[in-house]
């Protein structure tokens, strides 16, 4: 498969593209998966992802760690980066914000698995962990731990 013809179609990447205001505005893109038939997982690491408090607009902030074995189609990275950032002015609950970011994915790709662990700094005292996945992992595939350590404070 040529270089071409797995780029195609997309549209943001190799262009200036201003970050969208909203995630129901994002684009996400794919392209076809090069290795298709072969058990691999792909790992995405946000460690620096926010949005906001849908009732007070304080900003929240979390590491972000996505993995997926795909099927047919790969994310296309720049219009994940574009997506995760569209978070950053939206204002939702830390697991209404984790588990969207995963079923928005798993509805673009269709994986053969997908899962997201968001890991919430603490507002108030308190840290909160959001994890989502579509089912158990595929056998043969090598998924390693998420490698985030529960959140320790001054312990």
């Amino acid at each position: 498969m040529s270089d071409k013809t797995i780029y195609e179609n997309l549209t943001q990447l190799g262009t200036s593209t201003e970050l969208p205001r909203r995630p129901e505005d994002a684009v996400l893109e794919k392209v076809p998966n090069p290795q298709a038939g072969t058990g691999y997982m792909v790992r995405f690491v946000a460690p620096e992802f926010t949005s906001l408090c849908p009732i007070t607009s304080a900003p929240d902030f979390a590491h972000l760690v996505i993995d997926y074995v795909p099927r047919d189609f790969l994310v296309e990275s720049k219009s994940l980066k574009l997506f995760l950032g569209s978070f950053r002015n939206h204002g939702a609950f830390h697991e209404d914000c984790t588990v969207s970011i995963g079923k928005r994915l798993v509805d673009l790709l269709d994986p053969q698995w997908l899962r997201i662990g968001g890991y919430w700094y603490p507002r108030g005292g308190i840290p909160i962990d959001v994890f989502y996945q579509t089912g158990p992992a595929p056998e043969g595939v090598w998924i390693p731990e998420q490698g985030v350590a529960p959140y320790r404070g001054r312990g």
